[in-house]
């Protein structure tokens, strides 16, 4: 089969990313895009560069560096098939190149009109005595420039191209004295042209200077090839774009706003552009085109009107159809150097089929337009994915007439109910405030037994960032607990919601993509091997977020149990425990893995991390004569517990020596705290409670919250009271076996949270 040949199904290779790259390129072979020889050249890497060419190609050569070259399948451009080789080390642009392609060749293909490739020659005149006449003079005599012009290169007008016209500009300098600048337009057809309009400008120099009166100073082509431009555009019904849950009308409107706010925000435009560029510059490398070139001519145009914008506009057509144009400077070629030097060059324009260097800025066009497409989509899909249940069940609840108090848990389980109605939300509504009126429910309100996985808040009693360095620390559950549920769905990919935060986000398949809160918890998905999976895990905190209670163990211990639940994997505690401290290391940069500990087992325990990796920490639990009693004052200042860490390891690192000694007292403190504790000698708690919150406002972790809250629980019956985990804002715990309603009441009255609980 030719390659010239027009079968609708040619560029159309189903499940090409799963086969084999010898497989790849056979079958491109069979299909007609690839000749014998140059499917040779692929099966045996014979068309790579060689490091002698190389040599001649730049100065100083030491070697030469690949780069993976796709295809962008799918391609219909003006009503011909292609496949698009793409040279990129990005990973997700081929597939996004492929997958819009792939949907507007059903809708038609793109449609790409282009002018002629004209490329700018500028000689600049200064000194010119009389400006006016200089510049009527020049475009009087304009033939008689343009004839010397193409005397120097008349194998290029011998091909139909050569310097067309001439104009003249006159631009005012600051120190007064204004310059002339002469333009050659020159049409330079398949070549780049950039040395053939150089020697042009070069070559009618004298001539200028004896027209002018003045003297020329730079002769030099231009970047900005507004001359070379291209239009390339597609029609999606709104149809079309329904998928993954969203409406298509959904879809294009989002797709139309994101083009709004890119058409007049400079610095959402230079993303928005960027994207554009990651196809076109793909095509530029594998073409042999000075990619440089293009990037600075298209930014150039994007901020031709005096404010940087959009290179493309998507907006709704008169049948509710959406429509995309992308206007670009395209001034490439299809013959050159890079074809002579690099074989590779050669081969990809063979397998693009392309004639002449207008039809492969044509396709670079739509290569543009398509990237920008999918990133696009992409966004708006996810912009709607984020937040969108939440944030009808929110607005739900407020026609429920759900009030501030209770707000927060009826839109949990409005949520979790799965029916975000008017009527649900007033039910559950209904249903809290006897709850909080004290009115026992009723058989039917009365809720089904909680199956939902659970992971345990903490508090850390003594031994607080010192445990990171080796010392022992005492920590205990405490009733706030995170919890989730997990369940299948057809939605194609992982959704994590977590109401009461206003979370909502679909898991990047790719690691490499995640942000810092996917991370950590992405890192459950890869383990267990169920990135791929579709479903909905829905989290339910109790525990107050970066307030120094182990959030963010508690919830990774709740998704992995959720998940252990869901999929029956038969993860043990120690199992869940490991994977939940993998969480933490990226959460926190070093942790001491005291946090999961809890979070997993739920008792209260001395730990002391291991002291080599591999193996494993000493966990004792404490069995305590009594339940120790205590107030935690919540501050509401949030606090990244691997900053504190981060600060507290900085400051050792500076002085070692001295830290280890606070360490050291942090340490013995906390095994004289377990003393206290089996003997309930609480006086002797409380004093090593104090000391230990002076230790550690000496390590810089406390805040003016904490100290005040730590002052409030004092002044009203503590007998002793500290921070409590990273500090740096946070949580504080107080020891009260008397008084503790009035410290609890003392620290509210203050503004702050309290909270009685009884540990051990």
């Amino acid at each position: 089969m030719s390659a010239e040949s027009t079968s609708a199904e040619r560029s159309r290779f189903p499940a090409f990313y799963k086969l084999s790259v010898s497989d790849r390129v056979r079958i491109i072979h069979e299909r007609g895009w690839l000749s014998a020889e140059d499917y040779q050249a692929l099966v045996s890497g014979e068309h790579t560069l060689k490091i002698h060419k190389a040599d001649k190609m730049i100065e100083n050569v030491v070697g030469v560096m690949g780069l993976p070259v796709g295809l962008g399948l799918n391609f219909l451009v003006n009503g011909r098939d292609y496949i698009v080789p793409l040279v990129v080390e990005e990973p997700s642009i081929v597939a996004a190149l492929s997958s819009a392609a792939k949907l507007v060749r059903g809708t038609g293909g793109f449609t790409v009109e282009s002018t002629e490739p004209v490329l700018i020659g500028q000689v600049q005149v200064v000194d010119v005595p009389h400006l006016a006449h200089a510049k009527a003079t020049l475009l009087q005599r304009k033939d008689e420039l343009l004839n010397l012009a193409n005397s120097l290169h008349p194998q290029m007008v011998a091909r139909g191209g050569g310097a067309q016209d001439l104009e003249v500009h006159v631009h005012p300098r600051p120190e007064g004295g204004d310059m002339l600048v002469v333009h050659l337009l020159v049409d330079t057809r398949d070549a780049m042209g950039a040395n053939l309009v150089n020697t042009m400008c070069e070559g009618i120099a004298s001539l200028v200077e004896t027209m002018t009166g003045g003297r020329v100073f730079l002769r030099i082509l231009s970047n900005l090839t507004d001359r070379s431009m291209v239009r390339a555009r597609c029609v999606i019904p709104a149809d079309q774009l329904t998928g993954k849950g969203f409406e298509g009308e959904e879809v294009r409107d989002g797709i139309v706003l994101a083009n709004e706010f890119a058409s007049i925000d400079p610095y959402r435009a230079a993303t928005h552009n960027k994207g554009i560029m990651n196809g076109v510059d793909a095509v530029a490398l594998a073409t042999g085109n000075d990619w440089r070139a293009i990037e600075s001519a298209a930014h150039a145009y994007a901020a031709r009107g005096g404010r940087y914008t959009s290179l493309t506009r998507w907006y709704k057509g008169e049948k509710g159809e959406l429509i995309g144009e992308l206007d670009i400077p395209m001034k490439v070629g299809t013959v050159g150097g890079p074809l002579q030097s690099n074989a590779t060059v050669a081969l990809n324009l063979r397998l693009l089929g392309v004639k002449t260097a207008r039809e492969l800025a044509e396709i670079m066009g739509a290569v543009g337009l398509a990237q920008n497409f999918s990133a696009l989509r992409a966004l708006v899909t996810e912009g709607i994915q984020q937040g969108h249940m939440t944030l009808h069940a929110r607005s739900v609840a407020v026609a429920a007439g759900a009030t501030p108090e209770i707000f927060d848990t009826v839109v949990e389980r409005l949520v979790e109910s799965g029916e975000i109605k008017i009527w649900k939300a007033q039910e559950i509504v209904e249903q809290v405030r006897k709850e909080s009126r004290g009115v026992p429910a009723t058989t039917a309100e009365q809720p089904s037994v909680d199956h939902r996985a659970c992971g345990h808040g903490k508090i850390i009693l003594l031994g607080e960032h010192a445990v990171v360095y080796g010392s022992h620390a005492i920590a205990a559950p405490v009733p706030l607990a995170v919890r989730a549920v997990a369940q299948d769905t057809k939605s194609g990919g992982v959704d994590m919601f977590i109401p009461r935060w206003g979370v909502e986000y679909r898991l990047h398949r790719d690691p490499a993509h995640r942000d810092s809160f996917q991370r950590s918890l992405g890192i459950i998905f890869d383990s267990l091997e169920l990135t791929e999976r579709s479903m909905r895990i829905e989290v339910f905190p109790n525990v107050p977020r970066a307030m120094g209670l182990g959030g963010s163990a508690a919830m990774a211990v709740a998704v992995i149990r959720a998940l252990d639940q869901h999929y029956k994997l038969g993860l043990s505690d120690e199992e869940i425990n490991a994977l939940a401290f993998r969480c933490e290391e990226i959460a926190h940069g070093s942790a001491s893995g005291i946090d999961n500990t809890v979070a997993t087992y739920g008792k209260t325990l001395l730990y002391k991390r291991a002291s080599k990796k591999g193996e494993s920490p000493m966990v004792r639990e404490l069995h305590l004569p009594k339940r120790i009693p205590l107030v935690i004052g919540i501050s509401g200042k949030e606090s990244l517990t691997a900053v504190t860490v981060g600060k507290v390891r900085t400051a050792w690192q500076r002085n070692p020596a001295l830290y280890d000694g606070i360490f050291q007292q942090i340490d013995a403190l906390t095994l004289q705290g377990v003393e206290a504790m089996q003997q309930f000698d609480l006086e002797r708690l409380g004093d090593l409670m104090n000391i230990c919150h002076g230790l550690l406002n000496a390590l810089r972790v406390s805040s003016w919250e904490v100290e005040e809250l730590v002052q409030i629980a004092r002044e009203h019956g503590a007998i002793g009271a500290k921070l409590t985990g990273g500090g740096g804002g946070g949580s504080i715990v107080a020891l009260c076996p008397q008084n503790r309603e009035k410290v609890a009441a003392a620290i509210r009255d203050a503004g702050y949270q309290a909270m009685e609980v009884d540990i051990g």
